[in-house]
C-alpha cells in the first residue's frame, strides 16, 4: 500500500537482501539455469530498496522462511519450491516490470509480493494479461477483486471497520484522518467518511504528505489544533518515523491523543522508536503475542533464522500464509496450473500463527480474526480486543448499507 517521487528516497534494507538483488542471490533463491523438472519456481517481489523496504523485507524474509520450511518436508508434488528473487525498489512501475520478467522470462508458477497499494495496482493488469497469479499479503483498501489475485491480508471489514468500531466504543467521535498520498489512505478515508457519516463520528480534517514525507510540524499543529478525540493514521513507510517523532515533541501522547494506525507493525515500532508511539492502538489480524502453539513456533523458527532481536508482524505472517496456502491448492490441484490452482483454493483451512485461515474462494481472499491492539514499552504488541471469530472477507462492503455506492 504506498508512492511520490520514490527514487529520492533513502535505500532502507538488510545488507542480505541487498547482497541478493545485487548478485542475483543464489543459485536457489534466483532461480538460476535450465529449467528442471523437479523444480518448481515461484517469484518473491518485494521492496528490498528505498522508502518501503523498512516494512516489505521482514515479508520476503517470512516467504523464504516458508519455502525453506516446506522444502524440508518434501516440497510440493514432490519437487522443490526455487524461489526468484526481484527487488521492487518502492517504484510501482518497476513492480510492474519485474511481475512480467518473472512470468515470462522466469516462467514461475506463481509470484508472492507487493505492499503498497499503489505497487498491486500496477501488478494487476499484468497478471491479468498473463493469465498468471499474485499472492498479496498486505492489508489494503478493498473495493477490489482479481481473478489473478489472492489477498491473504485483511480487506476493510477485517481492519478498517473494526479499527473505527473500537473507537467508537471508547467514546473517540471526532477524528482527523492523516495518510500518504496514494490510492491506499484515500480510498480508506474515502470509506472512513461514509463510516462517521452513519456512526455519529465526524471527521475534523483530512491530510496527505508524500511517501517518504519527512517534515510533519505544520501537521501535527493543524491535528493539535482541530481537537480531535483521536487520530486515524494511514501514513505508510517510514514517514511514520518523522511523523510520530514530531508528534511526540509537539507534546502528543497515546493518552491525551490517541493514534490508531492500519500500517504500523511490530517491524515499525522499531524503525519509529517506542518511546515515540508507547501506547498507541493498531489495528491488525496478528501479532507476535498472538497466542497458540503454531505462533510460537513459528517466532521461534523466525527469530532462530534471522536473529533474536527480529519481530513477526502482521503482514509478514500473511506473506508467510500465502506459501503454505497456495502449497495447499498446488497439492490439492495436482498440479501448479493456474485455473487447477483457483478451483482447488476456496475451501482450504489451515491452522497459521494467527489461528484458523480459511481461503474464501469467490473473492479469493481469507477469512481473518480482526484484532485491536496496544504498543508496549518493549516494543511488542498487546491485544486488547479481538472479533472472537474469523470474520468472512466483504471486499465491496455488501453487507454495510452505508457503503453503498463506493464501489
Amino acid at each position: 500500500m504506498r508512492i511520490t517521487p520514490l527514487r529520492k528516497m533513502a535505500v532502507l534494507v538488510a545488507a542480505s537482501a541487498l547482497a541478493l538483488t545485487a548478485c542475483g542471490g543464489t543459485e536457489e533463491e534466483s532461480g538460476g539455469g535450465a529449467a528442471n523438472a523437479n523444480e518448481i519456481k515461484v517469484g518473491i517481489l518485494h521492496s528490498l530498496s528505498g522508502t518501503m523496504a523498512i516494512s516489505e523485507v521482514t515479508v520476503h524474509n517470512s516467504e523464504l522462511m516458508a519455502i525453506e520450511e516446506i522444502n524440508a518436508k518434501g516440497g510440493v508434488l514432490g519437487k522443490k519450491i526455487v524461489p526468484v528473487v526481484e527487488d521492487g525498489a518502492s517504484d510501482w512501475p518497476t513492480f510492474a516490470e519485474k511481475a512480467r520478467k518473472l512470468i515470462r522470462s522466469d516462467k514461475v508458477a506463481t509470484v508472492f509480493g507487493g505492499w503498497t497499494s499503489a505497487s498491486r495496482k500496477a501488478m494487476l493488469p499484468v497478471f491479468e494479461q498473463e493469465k498468471s497469479l499474485l499472492w498479496y499479503p498486505v492489508q489494503y483498501e478493498g473495493l477490489e477483486q482479481s481473478p489473478n489475485i489472492f489477498y491473504t491480508g485483511a480487506t476493510t471489514n477485517q481492519q478498517i471497520i473494526p479499527g473505527l468500531d473500537y473507537l467508537k466504543s471508547e467514546g473517540k467521535k471526532k477524528i482527523f484522518l492523516v495518510g500518504s498520498d496514494y490510492v491506499f489512505p484515500r480510498t480508506a478515508n474515502k470509506i472512513i467518511k461514509a463510516y462517521a457519516e452513519a456512526n455519529g463520528m465526524e471527521v475534523l480534517g483530512e491530510e496527505y504528505t508524500p511517501l517518504g514525507h519527512t517534515e510533519y510540524g505544520t501537521l501535527v499543529s493543524k491535528v493539535m489544533a482541530a481537537k480531535p478525540d483521536a487520530v486515524f493514521n494511514t501514513l505508510n513507510g517510514d514517514s511514520n518515523v518523522a511523523f510520530f517523532k514530531q508528534f511526540k515533541a509537539a507534546g502528543g501522547t497515546a493518552e491525551s491523543l490517541p493514534v490508531l494506525s492500519v500500517s504500523i507493525a511490530e517491524e515499525e515500532v522499531g524503525g519509529i522508536g517506542v518511546d515515540n508511539i508507547v501506547g498507541q492502538p493498531v489495528a491488525w489480524n496478528y501479532y507476535q503475542t498472538t497466542e497458540g502453539d503454531v505462533n510460537s513456533k513459528f517466532v521461534e523458527a523466525f527469530k532462530a533464522k534471522y536473529g533474536s532481536d527480529k519481530v513477526t508482524s502482521d503482514p509478514m505472517e500473511a506473506g508467510y500464509n500465502a506459501v503454505y496456502l497456495w502449497a495447499a491448492a498446488v497439492e490439492k490441484a495436482g498440479s501448479t496450473d493456474v485455473e487447477a490452482v483457483k478451483k482447488a483454493a476456496g475451501g482450504i483451512v489451515l491452522d497459521l500463527p494467527e489461528g484458523k485461515v480459511t481461503i474464501d474462494g469467490p473473492t479469493q481472499h481469507v477469512y481473518k480474526t480482526a484484532r485491536i491492539g496496544v504498543i508496549q514499552p518493549d516494543g511488542l504488541i498487546k491485544e486488547v480486543w479481538n472479533s472472537g471469530e474469523p470474520i468472512q472477507p466483504d471486499p465491496y462492503l455488501k453487507n454495510y448499507p452505508w457503503a453503498a455506492g463506493l464501489s
